[in-house]
């Protein structure tokens, strides 16, 4: 394998977590499906190695990275994808020896089909692990999240009413909305297709379960 590399892409596992089920992007206003609170558990662990008190946008967007990047890489070309991966690979600001154990238990965990709950040793990757649950999303990601609530199409019953259901792709749409930021700026910059992920983003061919 080699250092940066990946394999083919597997089954993807698009089930929803719960609204509460533990991490701070969830709450009682909106679902994940299941790629991107793996996401979120990668952005946690990120901000945990840096001692950050906050989530940034850029913690979330490496862990979109990290956990789907099969899925999101077709919004650039062929020839736009080096240097958008070489810039989130520098958010991510992983020790090549770190990034490949990743790798290699992510490629395991999907070969095999494993539940969410195999997750959990991921945790053995940091050096040090303070509490995860001392930390909330930043006002930046806080105003992401809040957009994509806002323009998800998906939505998943609750009670007598319903909420929306996240995406990375709406997600990630939002983030290159965040008009002025760095991330944003330099999404674009590197041949995003935005036309084709608000597309995808807004007008799904299929639901979030499928």
């Amino acid at each position: 394998m080699k250092l940066f590399g990946r394999k083919p892409a597997a089954a993807s596992y698009s089930r929803l977590l719960p609204a509460n089920g533990g991490g701070y992007l969830r709450s009682a206003t909106r679902r994940l499906t299941l790629d991107l609170a793996r996401a979120e558990t990668f952005a946690s662990m990120l901000a945990n190695s840096r001692a950050s008190q906050v989530i940034e946008v850029s913690d979330l967007l490496a862990g979109m990275y990290i956990c789907n990047w099969e899925r999101l890489a077709v919004y650039w070309e062929g020839e736009d994808r080096e240097e958008i991966e070489s810039f989130l690979r520098g958010i991510c600001r992983i020790s090549p020896e770190r990034w490949h154990s990743w790798i290699e238990f992510y490629d395991d965990f999907r070969r095999k089909g494993k539940r969410w709950q195999a997750w959990l040793p991921l945790t053995k990757l940091r050096k040090t692990a303070p509490a995860a649950a001392t930390l909330r999303p930043s006002a930046a990601l806080v105003a992401v999240l809040k957009q994509a609530e806002e323009i998800a199409p998906s939505r998943d019953s609750v009670g007598e009413g319903n909420i929306p259901i996240l995406t990375s792709e709406c997600v990630l749409l939002c983030i290159v909305r965040s008009f002025g930021s760095r991330v944003s700026r330099k999404l674009a910059d590197t041949g995003l297709d935005a036309g084709r992920l608000e597309r995808d983003a807004l007008f799904p061919r299929r639901g979030p379960l499928k």
